[in-house]
């Protein structure tokens, strides 16, 4: 039908402006907050790029599954602003028409929600997770940032160096405030060294500088100038990288079902969740799209929104009374879609009802009229005599 890919024509217009929007009010968010932790020190400079693509992967499930609410809602909100609508029904079509074309438009999305969801996102995260992990178990000192004072990754003690060079290991004026022992430390030198032992330690060796040792009780105190002075930086095992695997978020749909705890199934019960909860905002703003051309539009994308952000909670409602073992699987992960399904299926049944000769709508829509030419013919009347 003509006006079927028309319409679908303008969803994917629609969409792709939506998506586009999201996407970059998203990025913008994540680059904020990425390199603002870059800035502080939580995460390696040369990093950002990774882990704004794979945090961006972790979002765009819930980014499509808004494109697609987003988009049929102002499709069927501005067909009716336009009037399209009263030709639509005029014809002798149903609301129900729309359906069709709505769901061939939105299956692709459901498609990659899907496949996103039950794949990419846990994988990402599992990335994102690993990059985070091993710049935390890197030694201390690969992690500093020349012109910034830096805490080591057990917070007793404070390293600042003037510059680095390109291989990372020569460091000019080093500054090192530690506390070890009930004494505090304090150390300045011109240059330093990193390097490994046999054992595979890493120690830095300083050179042409002085130190400043005191007990905390202040009992002794102790001043030294040095050519040389190692200082330890990390064990060999302390910045052996080991990837977390207690996360149920980068686990993939194999390993969730091997061995499931409750956290694991709280987790299925989001996964399952998004590709139901694509399908069914897609199908819920169909009749939700009902304007009043005379009128603002405001109320209806005001229940819209509301609707979506309860369907979301409620959905991490459920799946939080999963993980922490409240509620049995079984009964978590459908009575909310099939809730969803019943409004829509009601809201379609008002609309149509609305737009049904026999409606009480109908009728007192077809008592003002007659009152209206009533109390015309009798001003005509009036007017005459």
């Amino acid at each position: 039908m003509i006006f079927q890919r028309a319409l679908k024509r303008e969803l994917y217009t629609t969409a792709a402006g939506v998506f586009l929007t999201l996407f970059t009010i998203t990025i913008t968010m994540m680059l904020i907050r990425i390199l603002g932790q870059a800035a502080k020190g939580r995460i390696a400079s040369d990093d950002v790029l990774a882990l704004i693509g794979f945090t961006s992967l972790n979002y765009m499930p819930i980014i499509l599954i808004l494109t697609g609410f987003i988009a049929v809602l102002l499709v069927v909100t501005r067909s009716y602003r336009d009037s399209e609508m009263v030709v639509w029904f005029s014809s002798g079509l149903s609301l129900t028409r729309w359906i069709r074309p709505v769901l061939e438009f939105g299956a692709p999305i459901i498609v990659i929600v899907a496949v996103l969801g039950f794949s990419v996102t846990p994988w990402a995260y599992r990335q994102s997770a690993e990059f985070r992990e091993r710049f935390e178990k890197r030694e201390d000192l690969a992690r500093l940032s020349p012109g910034k004072f830096q805490e080591s990754a057990l917070g007793n003690r404070v390293f600042y160096i003037e510059s680095i060079d390109d291989d990372g290991e020569d460091v000019k004026n080093v500054f090192i405030h530690s506390i070890r022992d009930d004494k505090t430390g304090t150390v300045l030198a011109e240059s330093g060294r990193i390097f490994n032992d046999e054992t595979g330690d890493r120690y830095l060796l300083l050179k042409n500088g002085i130190r400043y040792e005191e007990a905390t009780d202040r009992s002794f105190a102790s001043f030294m100038k040095f050519g040389k002075y190692t200082s330890f930086v990390a064990e060999k095992d302390d910045f052996v990288y080991e990837l977390d695997e207690t996360s149920t978020r980068s686990l993939t749909m194999k390993e969730l079902l091997e061995r499931p705890t409750s956290k694991k199934r709280g987790e299925l019960v989001w996964r399952i969740g998004l590709p139901f909860m694509c399908l069914l905002l897609m199908l819920l703003a169909i009749p939700l799209g009902f304007v009043n051309p005379r009128a603002g539009r405001s109320f209806n994308l005001i229940i819209a929104v509301l609707l979506y952000l309860a369907y979301s909670n409620m959905t991490s409602f459920f799946q939080n009374f999963v993980s922490h073992n409240r509620l049995s699987f079984g009964f978590a992960w459908w009575p909310l879609h099939l809730l969803i399904a019943i409004i829509i299926f009601l809201l379609f049944a008002w609309r149509l009802g609305v737009n049904s000769p026999n409606h009480p709508y109908a009728w007192f829509a077809r008592l003002r009229h007659k009152r209206i030419q009533r109390s015309a013919q009798s001003e005509k009347e009036g007017d005459g005599q």
